[in-house]
């Protein structure tokens, strides 16, 4: 199965560093996330990549060209301006039956043959794995006289699930495509065909669309608790790093 990682857009909100490096170049630990997030795939047994790019391309064809043997990455050119659900379209040509697809900036430590076992049991023709929303503020309980009993810092909300992307789809899906925008098109249609089913990860997930997303995913890693960590050893991977004055470039491992 091929895996489909979105890796295009401009990612405004993580300048400056989006104006040299696509968004999943965002290093963790001197790693790209992206990285992160193929060998979470790897590690399960799924190696054949479709990256979806367009913004600073460039950059992903410079750093996997000869590394990570045991895999095949395909760079698509997807388009420069391509919104999410196009991106994924471009890549139809590249895919099987059955294909994962994801984003290049979320990681969690998701099973991917529990994934894979509920969305064949459900048999529609998209699965997307949801999260409990984690609330990006800490909350404040009180009674009814306006005592406050208890500070709870940054809760998990239950009632609700979010998209966390981790995505498998049938390719008999792109004759139900419709629009260019992943969220705001393609998967509404698919609910409204009774064709979209959402896989529940009661584990470890994040975004990193900020610096602060970065430093926390960065603390982490460092302390040794992230759940989601695999090293597989592809010790010829360059790491990025950062160079006085807020630049940027590529070091060796």
């Amino acid at each position: 199965m091929e895996v489909v990682i979105l890796c295009g857009g401009k990612g405004t909100r993580s300048y400056p560093f989006t104006e040299y490096f696509p968004k999943p170049m965002m290093p963790i630990s001197g790693t790209p996330i992206l990285v992160h997030i193929m060998r979470l795939y790897a590690h399960q047994g799924f190696t054949r990549f479709v990256l979806a790019a367009g913004h600073r391309m460039e950059i992903l064809h410079d750093y996997f060209d000869g590394r990570f043997h045991d895999w095949k990455v395909q760079i698509v050119d997807t388009g420069q301006e391509s919104d999410t659900g196009e991106r994924i379209r471009r890549c139809q040509p590249h895919l099987g039956d059955t294909f994962f697809a994801t984003y290049g900036d979320g990681i969690g430590n998701i099973r991917l043959a529990d994934l894979l076992a509920f969305h064949r049991k459900a048999d529609g023709l998209a699965t997307v794995t949801s999260v409990p929303l984690r609330s990006q503020y800490g909350t404040v309980l009180s009674d009814g006289s306006g005592r406050v009993s208890q500070f709870v810092e940054k809760p998990v909300i239950r009632e609700h699930w979010i998209n966390a992307g981790f995505f498998v789809f049938e390719k008999r899906v792109f004759d139900a495509w419709e629009g260019t925008n992943l969220e705001n098109d393609v998967l509404p249609a698919l609910v409204r065909r009774g064709e979209m089913y959402a896989y529940r990860h009661e584990g470890f997930w994040k975004s990193m669309d900020t610096s602060k997303d970065q430093q926390e995913l960065e603390r982490l890693y460092v302390s040794g608790e992230a759940s989601w960590a695999v090293d597989l050893g592809e010790k010829a991977a360059p790491r990025i790093a950062a160079v006085p004055g807020g630049g940027l470039r590529r070091a060796s491992a």
